[in-house]
């Protein structure tokens, strides 16, 4: 790098106040980002099945503790996207502000889905705070593209587990699209439908039971994915570490 930048993160000692929010263009981030690379995370993400083609192995947690000085920032988001950096991508769906988030702009974003952990990132991390995300999570699920359709599953666990207000009714509709698609025997698509069924059944002991009766039925089918989701999620939802913490 051409001159030294300042680091993104200011020193509450030496200001005499908390870390504030600072406005920074998309280029110094990333500037930032590559001076924190570190080849051994980036080794070790590949292993785990990450797209590292544009990683520079900086982790989740200085991640949120960059977003967290940066505070939210549509237009950056939307800047540090379109680098198609990994963790610039990552940093995008910290800050972003999920109320102006557009059906245009999730569909653009979910296009450039290709790892998994930025399905996930963004998924649980924005997409799901959007008024977008039940009919996205319909919608993408139905889709072919491998990563689009993890999306949709990753949707659904991402609202059981954050909208802590949603009726019944509203998980209930996802059961037999899980069902539909529990044939899908692809590694990231499987393990998505698997996790969207068991963040449904950990809601409360109603949803619990009908997770349980439809991994039952999903269990029937002749497909090797569909057996292997039904019998994790029986496996975990029926276990009494989860049954004995489950509300009513």
């Amino acid at each position: 790098m051409a001159g030294r930048r300042a680091p993104i993160a200011r020193d509450a000692r030496a200001t005499g106040r908390g870390a504030q929010p600072i406005a920074r263009d998309a280029g110094s981030i990333v500037a930032e980002l590559e001076s924190l690379a570190n080849p051994a995370n980036v080794a070790g993400m590949g292993r785990y099945g990450i797209n590292v083609e544009h990683a520079y192995g900086v982790s989740i947690p200085v991640l949120r503790s960059m977003a967290k000085v940066i505070g939210t920032d549509h237009a950056l988001a939307g800047r540090l996207w379109a680098t198609g950096v990994h963790e610039a991508r990552l940093l995008a769906c910290l800050i972003d502000d999920p109320s102006k988030v557009t059906e245009e702009q999730a569909e653009r974003w979910v296009k450039d889905f290709d790892s998994w952990d930025i399905c996930d990132g963004c998924c649980s991390n924005l997409f799901d705070k959007t008024t977008l995300a039940y009919r996205k999570a319909f919608e993408w699920s139905s889709r072919e593209e491998e990563f689009v359709k993890r999306a949709g599953f990753v949707l659904m666990a991402a609202l059981a587990s954050h909208d802590k207000k949603a009726p019944n009714a509203s998980f209930e509709k996802f059961f037999p699209v899980i069902e539909r698609e529990s044939i899908d025997d692809r590694n990231f698509v499987k393990k998505a439908v698997n996790w969207a069924l068991r963040g449904i059944g950990k809601r409360n002991r109603a949803l619990n039971e009908k997770a349980v009766a439809v991994a039952l039925r999903i269990r029937k089918i002749d497909s090797r994915a569909a057996r292997w989701i039904a019998s994790d999620a029986i496996r975990e939802l029926t276990s009494e570490k989860v049954r004995s913490r489950l509300k009513p």
